[in-house]
């Protein structure tokens, strides 16, 4: 259902209905009535900035006078809430955008719980695409943040990042999760991240890994490690590597140190914290 719509006798049973499942708000105006319009506005502009919280319910009372009378409307503007079918809340007159969120809070389910819906459905979909991901990253980070890093989405959170191949950002979802909520989805992720982990341990890097350890001066086998830790997105191990020869030489090899450590960061993108972590610490060199 649209979340604005005009409510007639011919759709006021589906309005009911979805009452059932979500808050409706009922916006009863006229147009002669100058206030009712301006109140009117005020509550379309909240379910525009509210989408998906609510369904904004306007009724016409010159065009719809029989359904005015059977919510017994004596003065306009009237705003009255509709849960499961009848009115718990309301109130006549004219209020600002902060008095109508004050009052529709009590009733309306949390943001960061419709983000997670929503990118619950996106996951779902048989066929999830890079666009669709990048979509749920979103949502889940801004829901992760409103819910105080609530487990339940951290879960999805980690389980993306595992989509991404973003281990290390799993890790550090994993981690945060409490005892409370390592149920079987928590430990099918912990499985998942240990067979990626392993997957990401090549032979290549291994063997970089002990030659980079045997000659630790050596910039060049430095660079290779780094790209190849890059590539099985081990980010976090590859910036680390690069940045403690960048403490003491910003210009070592000539200037290839950096620029590598550059071009990880520009790949993993502005939104990643593991960049953002390592884009200070730089910041903290050159200035």
């Amino acid at each position: 259902m649209e979340h604005i719509l005009s409510l007639t006798k011919d759709n006021i049973q589906q309005v009911v209905d979805t009452s059932m499942q979500q808050i409706v708000v009922l916006a009863f105006w006229a147009q002669p009535q100058e206030e009712s319009v301006a109140m009117l506005r005020t509550l379309e502009q909240i379910a525009t900035q509210n989408t998906g919280r609510f369904v904004l319910a306007k009724v016409d009372c010159e065009a719809e006078l029989e359904i005015a009378n059977y919510f017994r409307i004596q003065s306009l503007p009237t705003t009255l809430i509709l849960d499961k079918g009848q009115p718990v809340d309301g109130f006549a007159g004219v209020q600002d955008s902060a008095q109508v969120m004050a009052m529709l809070d009590k009733y309306l389910p949390p943001m960061w719980q419709l983000q997670l819906a929503q990118a619950k459905e996106l996951l779902a979909l048989s066929q999830v695409s890079a666009e669709d991901l990048a979509t749920a990253t979103v949502l889940l980070k801004e829901a992760h943040l409103g819910s105080n890093q609530a487990g339940e989405v951290s879960l999805v959170l980690a389980d993306v990042y595992l989509m991404l191949g973003e281990l290390t950002l799993a890790q550090a979802m994993l981690d945060k999760v409490g005892l409370a909520d390592q149920d079987g989805y928590y430990q099918s992720l912990k499985a998942k991240l240990t067979l990626a982990l392993d997957a990401a341990d090549t032979p290549e890097i291994r063997d970089l890994q002990q030659k980079f350890e045997q000659n630790p001066n050596n910039l060049v086998l430095l660079l290779e490690l780094s790209k190849a830790l890059h590539a099985a997105h081990r980010d976090d191990e590859a910036l680390a590597l690069l940045f403690e020869v960048l403490r003491q030489d910003l210009s070592a090899e000539n200037g290839a140190v950096k620029q590598t450590f550059m071009e990880i960061l520009t790949a993993l993108g502005q939104g990643n914290p593991i960049a953002s972590q390592y884009r200070r610490k730089l910041y903290t060199l050159l200035y």
